[in-house]
């Protein structure tokens, strides 16, 4: 993992060092804590900076036999990280390798392959930076070069730590809300009445009608966009459309509002519908709408039982996705409420209805609609050369706003030298083979704008 570390041409290292390397990042959808960042509180040691919630992580010890306790158990934090770097040197192959050393090395200097015999020497050496100056999160997010960081919450949160941050003149990096309905959108599930009474909370007027939620639903995009949120984001394990209306879905609402069970359609009328009018909403106040689709999520029930969500128990989904996909975007369209929009899927198999899917809806704003970046258990070096190649194949690759953390972790902004590696070396081996030209102005802006430029310009963060 030397400087030419993924670069397999000239062309590619002269782009990695002379552009790409020295670009700023967006981080436009991460799972970072907000209050975290505003706290800026000193970790306790390695194991809590690096291991705690990486559920990339803890699915490689699990496979490696790890005993759950030595995971997410009440073993000692040095058992924990002794027990990763014992079972790291198996994960050849995987991009959890090369970000943990990344990770170590941008951050900590910890230049040696991570292995059981310097297990205590790491540990000893990062607890030692940890404990001094420099090594809090806010740091990890400026020595990074972040401009921007755009994290995920509900409508129904106050906002509070994000307006604190918009008031800390003495930290140079925008931190942003992002607008995520999912529960709001899940009427199915139990909880859903609980979300409505907290919304309801949040928007300081009763709900108790169809109306009520969507006029509730606004008032909160608006406190978004007055924080300076510009982005919404959706899961849709499974995409959404059915034949509907204002007044069909007013009556499934109000038919789970009273407490008794939807039926698949009329759960697909409600979506379809109050994603219109989101979709209505993001329009009119220009953010960009983001459709993370096909997760297959907490598999293993009985630890989901025990650990919640987000645990490392979730896969790929792989249900139809062109049909409904195009009937959603095109009800968009013909009522003239179709935002700038990034789909992204989990399955890699989707890859071709995706891209070309995207090609259809393009026009008014360059890179309208994008072909989100690989994603998840895509997020490896075949998987981001298979979707970038996917959109050259289809699209324009210079227009695409490039790369993501999805993390939870304030040390995953090496995911982004990662990517930045793993796309010169792409592009440099087209220019090698006689492809491209070998241009190095036009090279060097082509770089730019998908590491850094396309992003800023398409979320237009003020």
């Amino acid at each position: 993992m030397d400087d030419t570390f993924l670069l397999g041409s000239p062309t590619a290292v002269r782009l990695f060092e002379d552009v790409a390397r020295h670009q700023p990042i967006i981080d436009y959808h991460c799972h970072l804590s907000p209050k975290e960042i505003y706290e800026n509180r000193p970790y306790r040691n390695l194991t809590e900076v690096w291991l705690g919630g990486d559920h990339y992580k803890w699915r490689l010890m699990r496979a490696a036999g790890v005993d759950e306790r030595y995971v997410t158990g009440d073993a000692d934090d040095y058992e924990k990280f002794a027990a990763f770097a014992r079972i790291l040197p198996l994960a050849i192959g995987n991009p959890v390798h090369h970000w943990s050393h990344l990770e170590l090395r941008r951050f900590f200097g910890v230049e040696e392959p991570i292995c059981e015999a310097n297990a205590r020497a790491i540990w000893d050496k990062v607890n030692a930076k940890l404990a001094g100056e420099g090594f809090r999160p806010r740091d990890f997010i400026v020595k990074s070069n972040v401009k921007v960081v755009c994290t995920t919450d509900d409508p129904a949160d106050s906002l509070e730590y994000h307006r604190k941050l918009r008031e800390d003149a003495s930290f140079p990096v925008k931190v942003l809300p992002s607008f995520r309905p999912d529960k709001g959108l899940e009427i199915a599930r139990p909880a859903f009445r609980d979300w409505v009474a907290n919304l309801a909370a949040a928007a300081g007027h009763r709900i108790a009608d169809y109306d009520d939620l969507l006029a509730a639903l606004a008032s909160r995009i608006r406190f978004f966009h007055e924080i300076g949120g510009r982005i919404s984001d959706h899961a849709l394990d499974e995409v959404p459309y059915a034949d509907t209306s204002h007044e069909a879905a007013a009556a499934v609402f109000a038919k789970a509002m009273r407490g008794e069970s939807v039926s698949k359609e009329e759960e697909y009328r409600y979506k379809t519908q109050t994603l219109l009018f989101l979709a209505e909403q993001y329009a009119a106040h220009g953010w960009a709408m983001q459709l993370h689709i096909h997760a297959h999520r907490n598999n293993r029930s009985r630890m989901f039982a025990k650990l919640g969500p987000d645990t490392g128990y979730d896969s790929i989904n792989d249900l139809p996705i062109a049909y409904p996909l195009v009937r959603l975007l095109d009800l968009f369209d013909r009522e003239n409420a179709l935002p700038k929009t990034i789909l992204y899927s989990l399955n890699p198999a989707d890859y071709p209805v995706v891209a070309t899917v995207a090609g259809s809806f393009q026009g008014g704003v360059p890179g309208k609609i994008q072909f989100g970046a690989a994603w998840w258990f895509n997020d490896t070096k075949e998987g981001m050369i298979a979707q970038m190649k996917m959109l050259a194949d289809v699209g324009l690759l210079g227009r695409f706003v490039g790369m993501l953390t999805d993390s939870r972790s304030f040390l995953s902004y090496t995911r982004h030298e990662y990517f930045r590696r793993i796309l010169c070396d792409l592009i440099g081996g087209w220019v090698e083979n006689g492809e491209y030209p070998a241009d190095g102005e036009m090279l060097a802006d082509l770089v730019r704008k998908i590491c850094y430029e396309n992003a800023r310009e398409y979320f237009a963060f003020d």
